[in-house]
């Protein structure tokens, strides 16, 4: 079976760990691509690559 090219809501949040909260404050502040079919949001695949990859890494100090 081929990988869907698109998430939906649901399933962008299971799939990356988030709420919907944060999910609408990503998009709201420009940070996560969202496309429309009708009333359904879809999040390209490569969009929500992109995404995780430009999120903070964190840096641990040395003790």
């Amino acid at each position: 079976m081929d990988t869907p090219r698109a998430l939906t809501v649901k399933e962008f949040c299971h799939q990356y760990g988030i709420g919907q909260t944060q999910f609408y404050e990503e998009v709201k502040e420009g940070r996560l691509p969202v496309r429309k079919v009708g009333r359904k949001s879809l999040v390209a695949r490569d969009d929500a690559e992109i995404w995780l990859r430009s999120l903070p890494r964190l840096e641990m100090q040395a003790a």
